[in-house]
């Protein structure tokens, strides 16, 4: 959490939490989080930050797009927040081979699929609802919501509501509505959905201490990442950050090979999300102190060290496919084409961001095959922390690279909606 500031447009005295840890003793692939924990953290940052802000009088949400909390009829859990990190859908169906996610995808259209922006994760909101139905653990009537709708809903004692943003996998694209007739084709028709709400209206009040705020309903963390970056219909947008992706603003419902999202003001994002970055180079970094962690040595200048070894060489042949886990460009990493001269620590990770830039641009080949876009908006520490990944990335596209320094992209886009609104 931050202060937004509207007179200097900038973002002050950022406050952080942990997000709550996974409930304990779950089977393998299981990622369920306590609903009121996630409360509780939610308003100590608030807490910590009112004595500074005197004068707020909005309190703007972005929020985790994936995963599901039920809800009864009073508005209180029926579930844990199940995670947008749980895996349990990729285990086999009951009474068959199959999982449980191809399983679904054969519930829909082709037609069904695109409208709903062809997003089908481990962890969506839709996945884990047909998971829950098929092992009869999905009552009728039963409200689902996002983890961020039901804290807002909480800390304003409000019905919760939900950002179409919010909503990827959810939403009928070519309605605005939400997809009734794949809900009913997945056997989750019978739920009580959340009315929607805009990024312009209140949808509730926080009060503590005499001090009272309006609440807007939490829009997606990519979206307000994006529109932090100041993301224009003329530019590409790659992030290279933990997790990473590419992005492009439609005026309309433009399908192609990719994932379809709602933007702002009638419009869409046409992206390609789960692209391997920051995640898999941890997994390599980790590897390479592990002795040195062993012996009780804390190198605490490790990714220093990869920049510069990352700047004196190149790949030399070596080939670094960083899909350690399920992404876009599959689910299956590798490290080939190993010499005795090529094995060090520079032409490791010179080939793993080889890897990335080449990911990228193919990605961006499937959000258009003839591209609109005039300029590229490359965000992400990843960029500013590594010259070499800037340089590839240089290389393997034609169009000017406008590069963004901003940390706090998130809180800056919700800054952003705060100033649109603030009379």
């Amino acid at each position: 959490g931050a202060i937004l500031n509207l007179e200097t447009g900038l973002v002050e005295h950022i406050e952080k939490n942990a997000f709550p840890g996974p409930v304990a003793a779950l089977p393998a692939g299981f990622h369920e989080v306590s609903p009121q924990a996630v409360v509780q953290s939610t308003l100590e940052v608030i807490e910590r930050l009112l004595p500074l802000a005197h004068n707020a009088t909005q309190l703007r949400f972005s929020s985790q797009m994936g995963g599901i909390l039920l809800l009864d009829a009073q508005h209180q859990p029926a579930s844990n927040y199940l995670s947008w990190r749980d895996q349990r859908s990729l285990l086999p169906a009951p009474g068959g081979s199959t999982p449980l996610l191809d399983q679904l995808r054969q519930q829909w259209t082709d037609q069904h699929f695109t409208e709903l922006g062809k997003e089908l994760k481990p962890g969506s909101a839709t996945t884990l609802l047909f998971w829950l139905a098929q092992h009869k653990q999905l009552p009728r009537h039963i409200i689902p919501v996002t983890i961020g709708d039901y804290v807002i809903a909480q800390i304003s004692s409000s019905r919760p509501r939900m950002h179409r943003s919010h909503g990827i996998g959810m939403v009928n694209l070519t309605t605005g509505d939400w997809h009734h007739a794949a809900f009913d084709a997945a056997g989750i028709g019978k739920l009580h959905w959340p009315d929607f709400a805009s990024e312009s209206e209140p949808v509730g009040q926080f009060s503590h201490r005499g001090h009272k705020l309006d609440c807007f309903a939490a829009i997606g963390d990519q979206q307000a990442a994006l529109l932090g970056i100041d993301l224009t219909r003329e530019e590409l947008s790659i992030n290279c950050s933990t997790g990473s992706q590419v992005s492009q603003i439609t005026p309309s419902f433009q399908p192609g090979n990719c994932q379809t999202r709602c933007w702002f003001n009638g419009q869409f994002l046409n992206t390609v999300t789960h692209i391997p970055a920051g995640r898999s180079l941890t997994v390599l970094e980790a590897l390479l102190t592990e002795l040195p962690r062993a012996a009780g040595i804390n190198l605490t200048n490790s990714w220093q060290l990869i920049a510069e070894a990352t700047g004196k060489e190149a790949s030399n042949g070596l080939a670094c496919d960083l899909s350690f886990f399920a992404s876009a460009m599959g689910d299956r990493g590798r490290i080939e084409n190993i010499t005795t001269e090529n094995l060090t620590v520079g032409s490791l990770f010179c080939a793993a961001f080889d890897f990335m830039a080449d990911s990228y641009l193919e990605c961006s080949q499937r959000l258009s095959g003839n591209p609109s876009w005039k300029q590229l908006a490359v965000s992400g520490g990843l960029v500013q922390a590594f010259p070499a990944l800037r340089r590839r990335l240089a290389e393997r596209f034609s169009w000017p690279m406008r590069e963004v320094a901003e940390q706090e992209e998130t809180l800056t886009g919700l800054l952003k909606l705060a100033w649109k609104t603030k009379g």
